[in-house]
Parts: C-alpha cells; structure tokens; sequence
C-alpha cells in the first residue's frame, strides 16, 4: 500500500512536465547539485559529446569534468578524478518520469549514494522507492558463521562500502560490494571465499526498485 501511494503522489509530482530528454534535464539541473560545472558548461559538455568530439572541460574548482555516455534517458559523468555521476529517467506511468541519480566516490575504495528527483529536480525520499542492500546479504549463505577463520574475515571488514552503477540499456540498478578492495591483497584473500561473487540487481517496477 505504501508503495501505492508514493508512486501515485511521484505520478501527480510528475504531471504535465512533459517527457524531457536527458541532455534537457541534465543542462537544467540546479547547480547546488553539480557545483563544479554550471548550466553553461553543462551545455557545453553536452555540445561537445553530440558533436563527436572529446567532452571534457576544466571547470571552476581546477578539475576536469568528461562526459562519458549521454542517451535520451541516461548520462554517465565524471566530476573530479574520484567522482562519478550516473542519472537515468525512469518511467512511472502516462509518459511522466523519475530521475535517479548515483553520485560514486573512489576512495578508499568505490561509494555511492543513490538519490531521487522528479523531473523539475525537486528531491523525493528514498523510502518506498529504494531500499540499500544490507551488507549481510553480500555474505555467502554457506559461509560457517562459527569459524575462526570467518570471525577474522568479518573483523578486518570495518566499513561499509558499497557502490550502485545504473545502466543505459534498462532500468536496473546493480549494487557491489567494494570493502575488500581497500583491504591489502593478502586481507582481502582471507575474506573473499565468504563472499558472493554475484551482484546485487534490482529492477525498476513502475514506481520502486524491487529485489529481483
């Protein structure tokens, strides 16, 4: 029910902005959210990647800003040399959308933060449209829990890393879990045969990342 209710109050938010283009959106977003590259740069960029050519430009905090992939729906930028951007339009119902925007830092190993907009950038709340993955769910489900070997694994995992990547070939969103990568190789031996090798996915359903 609860899931009912945002996706028709995300429908309402949505009507009557027509179903913009990611080039569009994106040279629209409120600075506050990418200040290191303004409306004009942004378009810019955005010039640059239609025209064939290299999009990258120095922007105002001494950096270099790329624009990597630009579809109707999805855009993949690089900020700064730790940091990424991910946006895609995500349908709800009737030709109105939901902007879900995955901002990764590199360092010490890949994190994200998943956040949500309707198209007109107006911040909405994850809860009911997206759930993080629990760490524990990264764990192999036949991993002896007792073992001193497992304790010492789990041990040397002292942070919460974890990096979410959106696709521009559908809607679903993948989760990995990327603490071992800032572990030392022979660290990172010891926890890996207790992890899953897999991927955590979620697929877009109208309205919410559901588990697939």
């Amino acid at each position: 029910m609860k899931k009912i209710i945002l996706a028709t109050c995300l429908c309402i938010a949505a009507a009557n902005l027509g179903a913009q283009d990611m080039k569009t959106l994106f040279v629209n977003i409120p600075d506050l959210y990418i200040p290191q590259l303004e409306s004009a740069w942004r378009k810019d960029l955005v010039d640059l990647f239609l025209a064939g050519k290299e999009a990258d430009l120095k922007h105002t905090m001494d950096g270099h800003a790329h624009l990597f992939k630009l579809t109707d729906s999805y855009i993949l930028l690089q900020t700064t040399a730790r940091t990424t951007i991910e946006m895609k339009r995500l349908p709800l119902v009737n030709d109105t959308y939901i902007i879900c925007m995955v901002t990764t830092l590199d360092g010490p190993a890949p994190d994200s933060r998943v956040q949500f907009y309707t198209t007109d950038w107006k911040p909405l709340p994850n809860d009911g449209i997206f759930a993080p993955v629990d760490v524990e769910w990264f764990v192999r489900a036949d991993a002896d829990r007792n073992s001193d070997a497992f304790k010492d694994a789990m041990a040397r995992l002292d942070m919460d890393l974890i990096s979410y990547s959106l696709s521009p070939d559908d809607d679903n969103l993948k989760a990995v879990y990327t603490t071992p990568l800032y572990l030392s190789p022979t660290e990172r031996a010891k926890v890996m045969p207790f992890l899953k090798e897999e991927l955590k996915v979620y697929v877009w359903k109208k309205g919410f990342f559901a588990e697939s």
